[in-house]
Parts: C-alpha cells; sequence; structure tokens
C-alpha cells in the first residue's frame, strides 16, 4: 500500500512538473510572436 502512495504521489508531482514546462514553453514563444508582430509594425512605418 506504500509502494502505491509513493508511486501517486511521484506522477502527480511529474505531471505538475510537465504543466509547468509547457506553460512557460507557451509563454516563450507567445513573446516571440510578439516581438515579430512588433518588429513588423515597426518596419510598417
Amino acid at each position: 500500500m506504500r509502494k502505491l502512495v509513493v508511486l501517486a504521489a511521484l506522477a502527480a508531482s511529474l505531471a505538475v512538473a510537465a504543466c509547468n514546462t509547457v506553460q512557460g514553453a507557451g509563454k516563450d514563444v507567445s513573446a516571440a510572436g510578439h516581438a515579430v508582430s512588433d518588429t513588423a509594425a515597426d518596419a510598417k512605418h
């Protein structure tokens, strides 16, 4: 029973870490998109 609890806690912590990683990658991609949009807007003027 104790092994099951430890494995469940480990799986939950890995899932949370994965979500944080994906969220961080999404923010990076979003920031890059904003930079491209800003550069395009500056070139337009």
